[in-house]
């Protein structure tokens, strides 16, 4: 069995406690993202994502500053197809890797909202960004490992004699998680990466998830390399009660343009469509403790673990027994949720899988 990890969510967006109150906002700082990374790496999180989007600060620029104000957490930085060219980005990688010390791991991202991609000057339909996206990884992973100068020739990029110094640190090269519900995401994780992140659903569709994803990976010879993983929420307090409100304060103030763009805005995202189809199903609660709350508020992640810690743990102990090494967790406060995860979640999960902790 693969160890156990855990990651955590740098909100250079901004933070909050309640959604649509504008008290509760906090604005993206330095100071915010400092509070956040130490209080993550503190917690014993191994790795930390870097949002992408419109709203958030850019993402590489904001990781290597956070690598250099840490000292063990792993940034996890997205590469999206066609904003950077592959030879470029293999070099920015590989040169943060060994800045860092073998501290950065790579999130592969094609989906998001169309608007914004267009907005950005990125004309691939979505099904081309996979497309493009497969052959950049291919190309990435080819100048990691390639002696000599590198010759491709695919359908969007042809490279004669590409080479680039340093090589990584991290051997044969960092990881590579993709977040995804589309069947083009499967075949592209099936083939390149490392851990496969799914958003909240039921642990049974989780497992069933699980074994198609191993079956198509093992076309690739890749059935053992590939790990799987959950992008949830949690808001834990020590008694349930206050969780729960926390849960509601969230979304109480919530406003009606903002659920509304949760339902338009991202649906072309096939993960976006099944988080809202679960909502719709099961209303606030997929399990006792599995909360769809968040999802009228916010796109990806909006499935919550809400609870007292003994009860956060037994929900995530069930994502665990159905096959999940890897979470990514975010909560609010970002700082204060990281501290009370590491508190009061992360000994009862240590206990509970001995010999199974990453760190």
């Amino acid at each position: 069995m693969r160890p156990l990890e855990f990651g955590w969510y740098l909100p250079t967006h901004g933070d909050t406690t309640a959604y649509g109150l504008m008290e509760a906002q906090i604005a993206g700082s330095p100071e915010l993202c400092d509070r956040v990374v130490q209080a993550a790496e503190k917690a014993g999180f191994e790795y930390l994502l870097i949002p992408v989007g419109s709203t958030c600060w850019e993402a590489w620029i904001s990781g290597a500053f956070m690598a250099a104000r840490s000292q063990t957490i792993k940034p996890l930085i997205a590469a999206r197809p066609g904003y950077i060219n592959p030879v470029l980005l293999a070099k920015m990688i590989s040169t943060f890797d060994q800045m860092s010390g073998g501290r950065i791991c790579i999130n592969l991202i094609a989906g998001q909202n169309e608007s914004e991609v267009e907005g950005e000057g990125v004309r691939y339909a979505k099904e081309e960004r996979y497309a493009l996206m497969e052959e950049e990884v291919s190309i990435l992973k080819a100048l990691w490992t390639t002696r000599g100068p590198l010759t491709f020739e695919g359908k969007f990029h042809k490279l004669s004699g590409a080479h680039i110094r340093p090589r990584p640190l991290q051997q044969p090269f960092p990881k590579f998680y993709l977040g995804g519900g589309s069947r083009q995401a499967w075949e592209l994780s099936a083939k390149h990466s490392d851990v496969h992140l799914f958003w909240g659903d039921l642990p049974e569709k989780i497992a069933q998830n699980i074994a198609e994803i191993t079956e198509m990976a093992r076309a690739h010879g890749r059935e053992d390399d590939i790990g799987f993983g959950m992008r949830l929420q949690v808001i834990c307090r020590e008694d349930e009660a206050d969780a729960w409100e926390a849960a509601d304060q969230l979304v109480r103030h919530a406003t009606e343009r903002q659920k509304q763009e949760m339902k338009t805005l991202y649906n072309k995202s096939q993960a976006n469509q099944r988080v809202q189809q679960l909502a719709r199903e099961h209303g606030d609660l997929l399990l006792p403790h599995l909360w769809t709350g968040i999802t009228k508020v916010r796109p990806g992640a909006g499935i919550a673990v809400v609870g007292n810690p003994a009860q956060c743990a037994a929900t995530l102990q069930q994502f665990i027994d159905a096959g999940c090494h890897s979470f990514c967790l975010s909560g609010y406060l970002h700082d204060e949720e990281a501290e009370r995860f590491g508190r009061l979640i992360r000994p009862v999960l240590a206990e509970n899988n001995r010999g199974r902790w990453a760190a």
